[in-house]
């Protein structure tokens, strides 16, 4: 269950726009795919091509997000400032990342094939930049698992995608919202949250969330592009991202509090 504890960098201007990287583990992530007849189907029928390339994808962004969440709740110093049940979120978002991690890979077969990040500066000490960059990830999953839902191969992979993709609008919904909470030796509270689109936008509403944002992405290679200065040395670089601390994805066994977390059959 241990993460490595550092910290540092997100010019969002930078954080698409990048050219892509190619695109891990955990004992017993197969059995996980039981609890989802698209993901037990996949295996026995065999994904396509195009199935892997998203669910490649997606397990380094669930990597990335489960990476994110550790170092937030460990480092962050606003983490033990914030409310209990704010907290408390935070530690099930981890655990729900995993989750999604382990699944993806339960059909894959392998280890997610970056788990080295890098971040902007200030990333996990400054309170303002670890949430906006919490957001800009959380918009950028969501979009993500947008393209699956458009792409996968078979109607179970495109209602998993969406699935996954609603829990990481709560995430991102969580990460908003913790904004008004944030201690007042934080500078806070905080007032705007800026995510993936580069705007400012207030953290209670009303604000521009009618919709879950596609960032227009129609290919997952669109979504492995805006991820690239996150899990490449040399993009982190151009980025203006810190590269002197890189963060390593650590995995475990997650632990949802009851099989009300599973979703047994797309009949119920």
């Amino acid at each position: 269950m241990s993460e490595d504890h550092t910290d540092k960098g997100i010019d969002r201007k930078q954080f698409l726009g990048r050219a892509a990287v190619g695109a891990g583990a955990i004992a017993g992530a197969g059995g996980m795919a039981a609890l989802i007849p698209g993901f037990a189907a996949a295996q026995s029928s065999g994904p396509t091509a195009g199935d892997i390339a998203i669910l490649g994808a997606a397990e380094i962004a669930e990597a990335l997000a489960v990476t994110t969440y550790t170092n937030i709740i460990d480092t962050s110093p606003f983490f033990k400032r914030i409310p209990g049940d704010d907290q408390g979120y935070l530690k099930a978002a981890r655990q729900e990342e995993m989750s999604h991690y382990l699944l993806e890979k339960s059909v894959t077969g392998k280890p997610a094939g970056a788990t080295t990040f890098y971040y902007p500066k200030k990333m996990f000490s400054d309170t303002q930049t670890t949430l906006d960059v919490l957001v800009t990830l959380e918009d950028a999953f969501i979009a993500a698992y947008l393209v699956g839902v458009r792409d996968f191969s078979t109607a179970d992979l495109r209602v998993t995608a969406a699935r996954i993709m609603g829990i990481e609008s709560d995430h991102r919904t969580l990460a908003r919202v913790i904004g008004p909470d944030v201690a007042s030796q934080d500078g806070g509270p905080l007032k705007t949250i800026t995510g993936v689109q580069g705007k400012a936008e207030s953290v209670a509403p009303p604000n521009n969330n009618g919709y879950e944002r596609t960032l227009k992405w129609t290919s997952i290679s669109q979504a492995v592009a805006a991820l690239t200065p996150f899990i490449n040395k040399a993009a982190a670089g151009k980025a203006g991202f810190d590269t002197s601390k890189p963060y390593h994805f650590q995995p475990f066994t997650p632990q949802l509090p009851s099989p009300l977390g599973a979703f047994h059959s797309f009949a119920g």
